[in-house]
């Protein structure tokens, strides 16, 4: 998972209101059982909270999840957030329930991934580096 001494490091942290905590735990430590570093907020955060901590931790990912139905609103406030401290290349991928016709607006502000509950944690592992790969463009 190391590249070139550097190890993935992920994000993880659940903006709003939703008090579903499982499947960041799980995502969590398959993360951590894959070679990342994974720096655990927590519930209840803003998008400012989130995005200011990726930044100040030099992370590579940021992974949100939300089983509220409003992924939209946070993935926009997040990846707003992003561009507007110049951090375009953190990486942003998400789960939990997120509503099929919100997939295509997810995508086009650059969140990808969109995984629902029940995808395999290998698959959302190899999405992980591949993102990271085309941004490092290794």
């Amino acid at each position: 998972m190391a590249e070139k001494g550097h190890k993935i490091r992920v994000l993880i942290g659940k903006v709003g209101f939703d008090p579903h905590d499982r499947g960041i735990l799980i995502l969590s430590q398959g993360l951590k059982d894959a070679g990342m570093e994974v720096i655990f907020l927590g519930k209840f955060l803003t998008a400012e909270e989130v995005v200011m901590a990726a930044i100040d931790e030099n992370v590579d990912v940021i992974a949100l999840s939300d089983h509220c139905g409003v992924m939209r609103l946070i993935a926009s406030d997040v990846t707003d957030l992003l561009k507007k401290n110049g951090a375009t290349d953190i990486c942003v991928v998400a789960g939990g329930i997120i509503p099929d016709e919100d997939k295509p607006l997810l995508e086009e502000l650059g969140v990808t991934g969109n995984y629902g509950m029940g995808t395999p944690m290998a698959e959302i592992v190899n999405h992980i580096i591949e993102q990271v790969s085309d941004v490092r463009g290794t």
